[in-house]
């Protein structure tokens, strides 16, 4: 049940990151693309979270885990503070 949780979760973030990502080639919307790039790192993280718990579950992922999903926020941080539209 987990492994379809996971899966789920990462194919939710991956239909995020796309839609967004479209969305901003058409309208330009500069906050669309920080979320765009936000969602397409929770979708890294998803997969990571996928290696980590199902496929490579001897092995402790949690630090490349974590890594990404502050690398994934981080877009959104900037344009959410220092972007001025």
């Amino acid at each position: 049940m987990a492994a379809v949780i996971y899966l789920l979760c990462a194919a939710t973030a991956l239909a995020c990151s796309w839609l967004l990502l479209r969305s901003y080639r058409a309208t330009r919307h500069r906050l669309l693309l920080w979320s765009g790039l936000c969602f397409a790192g929770m979708f890294l993280n998803n997969l990571l979270l996928v290696l980590d718990r199902l496929v490579l579950p001897d092995e402790d992922l949690s630090t490349w885990r974590l890594g990404a999903a502050l690398l994934a926020l981080m877009p959104l941080l900037y344009g959410l503070i220092w972007e001025d539209e």
